[in-house]
């Protein structure tokens, strides 16, 4: 974990977050951190991390976050703090990879489904609204399946020491290979979860 120091782009306030170091690492350039309302302060905003943990710039946000998101920012012209939001393009700049990620901040609800995924066959994160904890644990599991060549693995289904449930399917895409994963509340059995899954396949489908 690394502490960042934020500051809230409108009101300015501060507060440290501790970031995966593993997230920043992986990341070629940038990683976007989606921050909630409540987590800093009462606002929504994105701040762009680099590979030194240094904060290169901030964005105001047009819609509510539910939970802290990270997912990689691609390159982009650095010089001008200012104008960075209107300059970087992100990994999920593709249009079906913004649906998707906008599909799964709508399914999140913190009743039932407590957060949601989009890793490589490698276990590098491509979009995430996990909890921290989980998230290490999911990173870790792609790659030991990566390692050992497990991609033929098509869904997963894990419980959690606290009866959370986790489900990760295997999904192409316009030639894009990737594992879609959703957390579940201790509430949740594996079948509904699996119906709650579905659902979202087929709101993915119609975008495809």
């Amino acid at each position: 974990m690394k502490d960042i120091q934020i500051v809230c782009p409108k009101c300015k306030t501060k507060k440290k977050l501790k970031i995966p170091t593993k997230v920043i690492n992986a990341s070629k350039q940038l990683t976007t951190i989606s921050i909630p309302s409540g987590l800093c302060c009462e606002h929504s905003f994105q701040s762009f991390v680099d590979k030194n943990f240094i904060v290169r710039g901030y964005q105001n946000v047009d819609f509510e976050f539910t939970h802290m998101e990270l997912y990689e920012s691609s390159d982009s012209q650095l010089d001008d703090k200012e104008d960075i939001g209107e300059k970087i393009r992100d990994i999920s700049s593709l249009p079906i990879f913004q649906n998707i990620i906008q599909i799964l901040r709508d399914c999140v609800d913190d009743k039932e489904i407590l957060g949601s995924g989009i890793f490589s066959i490698e276990g590098k994160v491509l979009y995430s609204s996990l909890p921290q904890t989980t998230l290490f644990n999911t990173i870790r599991e792609f790659e030991v399946r990566s390692e050992r060549n497990l991609v033929s693995v098509k869904q997963m289904y894990l419980e959690l020491e606290n009866n959370e449930k986790f489900i990760s399917k295997f999904m192409q895409l316009n030639g894009m290979k990737f594992n879609l994963v959703l957390m579940f509340s201790f509430r949740v059995k594996f079948g509904m979860g699996n119906l709650h899954l579905r659902d979202l396949l087929k709101k993915i489908g119609k975008i495809n």
